[in-house]
């Protein structure tokens, strides 16, 4: 990250706390002491100040570094101008390489390669305690999350899939297949939840050795059932029916968009909120060196938090901030302002945190067929340990990734 040295400091505070006047095309900076005002031409290439300072030194001082910070919150947050020419336009595309052999072995085996990974992924569920009476003995719990998970990865109905379960069942995946109510009644158990969020972590764990750079976001999953409410704005009740829905807040990964920390909670839950866990569970099994997050993120709290595992916080500050908190806050303002280009240019990597929804509601789904809110959230879950095993198998034919589980497990073992 570049430091900004003192001037630089100086020049944010005075550009936070005063008020700057343009004048044709110079700028009227107040002193720091109150005390008059200093004529400043924050040219790039030859700035000049009547302060005393830049007439000894010739070097940019704090009234210039403030004029040009002025100058920046009057563009827009990408650092473009609003201008009106008339220009010839050569556009070149940008284009990302794509391995397309190995792609390709990838999507094709995808489905048997899942299933194989999420086999091994069960095998460190634990089973509960079983209790001698009459009737079948009831299904281990590996193999109902097994099938509750091959369910969401096959986007079908639980009756429709059942034969697909059979082929499982006959491949050895699972010991016994289980009737299509069983697999719906995983999504209705509480321990489900717990059991599925350890899943996506796990399936993390093979690509701790490619991700350092992680991106924080929620999104929206609907789902089938209508809640009704009383709408009080015009005076009268008025029913309505809302869709009922649940929101995902999750950590990514930049190079490969794997899921490894995960937080489903209900619609009004609030992105800040559920910041600080995603942060802790991420950087138990990763290496983390920066932490990319949007507005809504925005709060000394949470650059402490990312300063405190020993990463960046790149968090862009909303248009009503000033420098006046001082400490960390103070300096990332001064670099998000003083070096926009640089730092936009890092924060980039937060739209791959977009495109891992993409991913997850394209090839599973936007919305989940389960009713209950405990349910709609451990289907949530289930796409995204879906969603991981998907990068898991890019991973193995385009980089070489040889996935292991529950290594400390066994080690502990």
């Amino acid at each position: 990250m570049t430091v900004i040295n003192e001037r630089e400091q100086r020049g944010v505070l005075i550009a936070a706390t005063c008020k700057l006047t343009k004048k044709g095309n110079a700028w009227l900076v107040p002193s720091q002491s109150g005390k008059g005002k200093y004529t400043v031409c924050p040219d790039k290439d030859c700035p000049h100040c009547s302060c005393k300072d830049h007439e000894t030194t010739g070097q940019p001082c704090k009234h210039i570094f403030a004029a040009r910070i002025v100058i920046q919150r009057e563009l827009f947050d990408d650092g473009s101008v609003v201008e009106t020419r008339q220009l010839v336009v050569t556009e070149t595309r940008k284009t990302y390489p794509q391995d397309w052999p190995n792609y390709n072995r990838a999507q094709v085996n995808e489905k048997e390669q899942s299933q194989i990974l999420l086999q091994q992924l069960c095998k460190g569920i634990q089973d509960r305690p079983r209790t001698p009476g009459p009737g079948r003995p009831a299904i281990t719990r590996a193999d109902a999350i097994f099938a509750a998970c091959f369910k969401v990865f096959s986007t079908l109905s639980s009756r429709r899939f059942s034969c697909d379960l059979h082929d499982a069942c006959d491949k050895g995946y699972i010991a016994r297949c289980p009737h299509f109510n069983s697999v719906l009644n995983v999504f209705d158990d509480p321990d489900t939840y717990e059991i599925l969020r350890a899943l996506v972590e796990e399936s993390a764990g093979p690509l701790k050795a490619i991700e350092s750079h992680f991106s924080i976001d929620s999104s929206g999953f609907s789902g089938c059932r209508y809640d009704r409410w009383i709408c009080e704005k015009y005076g009268t009740p008025l029913q309505k029916s809302l869709r009922a829905w649940c929101k995902a807040h999750v950590a990514t990964g930049a190079i490969t968009n794997v899921v490894a920390a995960v937080e489903v909670l209900d619609k009004s839950s609030s992105d800040t909120v559920a910041f600080p866990k995603l942060l802790a569970t991420t950087v138990k099994r990763f290496d983390v060196t920066e932490v990319s997050a949007d507005l809504a993120y925005s709060s000394h709290k949470n650059l402490c938090l990312v300063a405190g595992v020993g990463a960046t916080p790149l968090i862009p500050f909303k248009s009503n901030a000033t420098a006046t908190q001082g400490g960390l806050w103070a300096k990332m303002f001064g670099y998000f302002m003083l070096h926009r280009d640089e730092f936009l240019a890092r924060y980039h990597k937060r739209s791959n945190v977009e495109s891992t929804f993409s991913m997850i509601k394209r090839k599973f789904g936007d919305s989940v067929r389960s009713k209950t809110d405990l349910a709609m959230r451990n289907e949530v879950l289930a796409k995204l340990v879906c969603h991981n095993l998907c990068c898991l198998i890019s991973a193995m034919y385009e980089i070489g990734v040889n996935p292991v589980f529950w290594v400390d497990q066994a080690q502990a073992g």
